[in-house]
């Protein structure tokens, strides 16, 4: 047992130098970061899976129906064919699907007890959600150019080119925050592995179906439109419609304070941050009320 006072007396500096130096926020991070890259990587199949639903979707919509739904598309976007509008929608649906894993390889962590040796080490909590969150986002951003690809080779087309192809990339990481944060606070207030994929996927396809995401608003029917219109889908698949087709289609909130495209972009990236803060500072607020002692 160390003597009265010996804490007070001793420089921090002194206690495990090296870990002191390493032990910023941005190390934090860095380390979370590659941690969970290289988890990625041991265990490719979750990144497949993510990744190859919207492919399945991405093909099977244009082909079966392409004719049918592109005839909709018409009569408001004269000109724009199904597959660019589809693709956007697409890019959302992948970041939606790959960020339901984040939660899950939460679970992962805590039923193996990394989650737990995690807590008492001296790192920031924070950082070390942020670490996990951008490894996500980054597979999160190739994902989605990887679908923007595909969609080109399939006859769609970015109107807006390489910046444009990069803005929807921005857009479907903004998307697929706010629901990392749900994925992981699902994941904590569970801790169990198959209770929170069957709460992430409950919410992924009325999300998707209940939004502007493979129809245009108008020809949904009533009860859709106004569900669509509380419906974080919607405002990151128009913002992110509105760069690929270079026009203004945000479709439940009409603003003029830009020029042409921004007012289409603007309003569902101001939605989708401001989504990301909430269920961001929920999911930081939960993470740093996790004990070692009330994780199993």
């Amino acid at each position: 047992m160390s003597a009265p006072g010996a804490d007070e007396e001793t420089p921090v500096s002194s206690v495990r130098p090296d870990a002191r130096s390493g032990n910023t926020f941005a190390g934090d991070v860095w380390v979370n970061f590659k941690r969970w890259n290289l988890k990625a990587v041991r265990n490719p199949f979750v990144l497949v899976v993510s990744l190859v639903q919207p492919i399945i979707f991405l093909v099977l919509f244009t082909e079966v129906f392409g004719n049918v739904a592109g005839g909709a598309v018409n009569q408001g976007l004269p000109g724009i064919s199904y597959e660019t509008y589809l693709v956007p929608a697409i890019a959302i649906q992948v970041a939606l699907a790959a960020a339901i894993t984040s939660g899950v390889g939460l679970v992962n962590d805590i039923e193996n007890g990394m989650f737990e040796k995690v807590l008492v080490t001296p790192m920031n909590r924070t950082a070390v959600f942020l670490g996990k969150t951008a490894a996500e986002v980054f597979r999160i951003a190739v994902q989605i150019a990887i679908i923007l690809g595909l969609g080109v080779l399939l006859g769609a087309e970015i109107v807006t080119g390489i910046v444009g192809a990069g803005g929807i990339v921005v857009v479907g990481i903004l998307f697929s925050l706010w629901f990392v944060a749900f994925s992981n606070a699902l994941a904590i207030l569970t801790r169990d592995q198959e209770s929170t994929i069957i709460g992430a996927n409950l919410l992924q396809f009325p999300l998707l179906f209940l939004s502007s995401a493979f129809l245009p608003l108008e020809a949904l029917p009533g009860w859709i439109q106004t569900f669509a219109r509380f419906n974080p889908v919607t405002y990151g698949v128009d913002a992110a419609r509105s760069l690929m087709i270079d026009q203004d289609v945000m479709t439940v909130i009409d603003v003029s304070w830009f020029d042409g495209v921004l007012n289409g972009v603007a309003p569902g990236v101001a939605v989708l941050i401001g989504l990301d803060i909430v269920l961001g500072g929920l999911a930081v607020y939960l993470l740093s009320r996790a004990s070692s002692s009330d994780v199993k």
